[in-house]
C-alpha cells in the first residue's frame, strides 16, 4: 500500500471518530438548568415606625408640620413613643399641639411633652402650689433685655424714703424676692438712639409661691421701680428665699423704725 493511500485511510478514520463524537453529544440531552429564587430576606433588626421631629420647636410654639414618621429598631422604641401600630393617626392629630418645653429636629415625640389643642400654656407649665405673677419691667431694668424664660431672677425693689433726721429724701433698696424662674417674658423688637435693632421687654411673668405672689403684689404698690437681676445658671439649684415677707406684716425690715409722716411712710436706721 502506497504512501498516499495510507494518508487517504488516516483522514477517514479521524473523520468518523470525530462525526462519531459529534453524533454522541446531539443524541445525549443537555443537563437540567437549576434556577434558584432567592427569597426576600428579612432585616436582621425587626423595625417599627416613631412619630419624630423633622424640625426644632420652640417651648410654646405650634408643632404645625414638623412631625414625620420613622423607621426605628423596635427594641429601642420606649413606652412613651408614639408609634405607628399603637397610634396610626397622631401625625394628623397632634399637629395643633404646643410645645411645653423646647423640641429638638430627630428627638422621638412625647405626649408629656406637648399641650393639647385649645389648653392653656401657662397653666400647664406651671408647677403644682406655684403662681404666675406678671410684673412691669423695662430694659434698664431687666439686665438690658437679656432676660429670657427658664432664666432665674433677683426681684430688686427701690422707693423712696425720708431720711427722718435732715428731712431729705433718699432711696431704700433692697432684694425681695431671690432666686425666682422667670416663665415668660414679652419682647419686642424696638430700635434704639442710634438706629439699632433691640429686642425689649414690658412684662415678666415670675415662678412664685402664694406668698411671694402676695410680696411683690404689695412692692409693686410701694416700689417707684422693680428691677430684675439676672442669676448665673449654677446659682439655679440655690435655695429659693422671700426677703421681703416684712412687706406682709407692716413691721418694717429688721433693724428700721418706720416712721409716718403726712401719709408717706418710710424707714431709718434703728439706734
Amino acid at each position: 500500500m502506497n504512501t498516499s493511500r495510507l494518508i487517504i485511510l488516516g483522514v477517514a478514520v479521524f473523520a468518523a471518530i470525530g462525526a462519531g463524537y459529534v453524533a454522541k453529544n446531539m443524541l445525549t440531552p443537555p443537563p437540567p438548568q437549576v434556577i434558584v429564587e432567592q427569597a426576600p430576606t428579612e432585616p436582621a433588626i425587626r423595625l417599627s415606625e416613631v412619630l419624630i421631629l423633622n424640625a426644632d420647636i420652640g417651648m410654646g410654639s405650634v408643632v404645625g408640620d414638623a412631625l414625620a414618621w420613622q423607621a426605628w429598631p423596635a427594641d429601642a422604641i420606649s413606652e412613651a413613643f408614639i408609634t405607628k401600630d399603637s397610634d396610626p393617626n397622631a401625625l394628623e392629630e397632634l399637629t395643633g399641639a404646643i410645645a411645653r418645653v423646647p423640641l429638638y429636629s430627630g428627638e422621638p415625640l412625647r405626649r408629656s411633652k406637648l399641650i393639647g389643642e385649645g389648653q392653656s400654656f401657662m397653666s400647664s407649665i406651671l408647677p403644682s402650689g406655684k403662681r404666675a405673677v406678671a410684673t412691669q419691667i423695662a430694659a434698664d431694668t431687666s439686665a438690658g433685655g437679656f432676660i429670657l424664660p427658664n432664666d432665674y431672677v433677683d426681684v430688686i425693689m427701690t422707693r423712696r424714703s425720708q431720711n427722718g433726721t435732715a428731712g431729705g429724701e433718699g432711696f431704700v433698696t433692697e432684694t425681695i424676692l431671690k432666686n425666682i424662674r422667670v416663665l415668660a417674658i414679652d419682647q419686642a423688637i424696638q430700635e434704639d438712639e442710634e438706629g439699632r435693632r433691640v429686642r425689649v421687654g414690658d412684662t415678666a411673668t415670675l415662678e412664685l409661691t402664694p406668698e411671694q405672689a402676695e410680696i411683690i403684689t404689695v412692692a409693686q404698690q410701694m416700689a417707684d421701680r422693680l428691677t430684675l437681676a439676672l442669676r448665673p445658671v449654677a446659682d439655679a439649684q440655690d435655695p429659693v428665699e422671700s426677703a421681703g415677707a416684712y412687706l406682709l406684716s407692716g413691721n418694717g425690715r429688721r433693724g428700721t423704725v418706720r416712721i409716718i409722716r403726712s401719709g408717706e411712710v418710710s424707714e431709718v436706721g434703728a439706734r
